[in-house]
């Protein structure tokens, strides 16, 4: 049994439509001999995306489980200019995997993204203005990641015995709208501060507490990153002036990369089961809690909001894991596998 299967020959053009064009862009608009500099010149920042974006576009983690300990520990790119680049390439790679969801008909659920992308825009703001000049990084990516942990024990827990999911959020009221403005907020923030995360909070959400299908809630979730990350990037370059020249040549060497992994990433996420996609995150997370643990290190505040944020996520999503009234709401019309 393949665990993916092949992608479909209309999937595969539209992939390469929408790389052929960005290619075009990419070139004419720096010309032959700087576009092709860019490349060469970072050409460890392009192969770390390859895989980074492919990622990002087909799971709600994003990238940053493979590129942050590549770009901070081999790379020795700062922590900060690993942030900027994430929301700046992601503006790219996300939009072109939202693209291409779009494009092929995959199923989202708009009203998450509308109401989750308000929210993300006071919420990055927030966190890119006012929360990451003043809090240390290695403390708030220890906290992501002890977030991730907490909900990949909580999804994996969820998914043990075979459950109904809804395909889209079975009850749309003013508490539900409440909802996905405030966990959009939290989600800006956390992308302000580390380079992503309005996606798996979200998406956290969805299959948690709704218990939407993850079919449905990882193309939803990386629309909503790809939104997020265009405002960041905006902010970062009008309002924040933190988008320096090093980071932009960064960036110009992986455009035409994540314009064909972020693509081929959600056109594959697509293809497979819904226990499987539920498996990959588990174990990208489990990949992110160990380079966590073996390269930041773990000095007492690191320690301290470490355990602070295990109690809190823990106890947040052991609410939403506990949770009945969504599932007394199934019916067959918004009900998958």
């Amino acid at each position: 049994m393949k665990v993916i299967p092949p992608l479909p020959m209309s999937k595969r053009v539209i992939v390469l439509a929408i790389a052929t064009g960005t290619w075009m862009a990419w070139l004419i608009i720096l010309g032959y001999q700087e576009a092709f500099s860019h490349l060469i010149s970072n050409w460890q920042i392009a192969l770390t995306m390859l895989f980074g974006s492919m990622i990002a576009g087909g799971t709600s983690i994003g990238g940053g489980a493979v590129a942050f300990p590549v770009f901070t520990k081999l790379l020795h790119i700062s922590p900060h200019e690993a942030k900027v680049f994430s929301l700046a390439i992601q503006s790219v790679g996300m939009s072109a995997a939202s693209l291409a969801i779009c494009l092929t008909g995959i199923r989202v659920e708009w009203r998450v993204i509308r109401w989750g992308s308000l929210g993300g825009l006071f919420g990055i703001f927030i966190g890119l203005g006012y929360l990451a000049p003043v809090l240390p990084p290695d403390v708030l990516k220890m906290s992501f990641t002890i977030m991730l942990t907490s909900f990949a024990i909580t999804l994996f827990t969820l998914n043990q015995n075979m459950r109904q999911c809804h395909l889209f959020i079975p009850s749309w009221q003013f508490q539900e709208q409440g909802i996905l403005f405030l966990a959009g907020f939290f989600g800006g923030i956390m992308s302000g501060l580390v380079g992503n995360g309005i996606d798996i909070v979200v998406f956290s959400v969805m299959v948690l507490l709704w218990r939407i299908s993850e079919k449905v809630a990882t193309p939803t979730s990386v629309i909503l990153m790809a939104i997020n990350a265009i405002a960041g990037f905006i902010l970062q370059i009008f309002v924040f002036n933190d988008f320096t020249e090093t980071v932009q040549s960064y960036w110009l060497a992986a455009i035409p990369i994540v314009v064909v992994g972020a693509p081929l990433g959600a056109m594959f996420c697509s293809l497979l089961q819904r226990e499987v996609i539920a498996n990959i995150l588990i174990f990208l997370i489990i990949i992110e809690m160990i380079t966590s643990i073996f390269l930041i290190p773990l000095r007492p505040l690191v320690l301290y909001s470490s355990f602070i944020s295990l109690i809190l996520f823990s106890c947040l999503n052991y609410w939403m894991y506990r949770g009945t009234i969504y599932m007394k709401q199934v019916g067959s019309r918004g009900v998958g596998e």
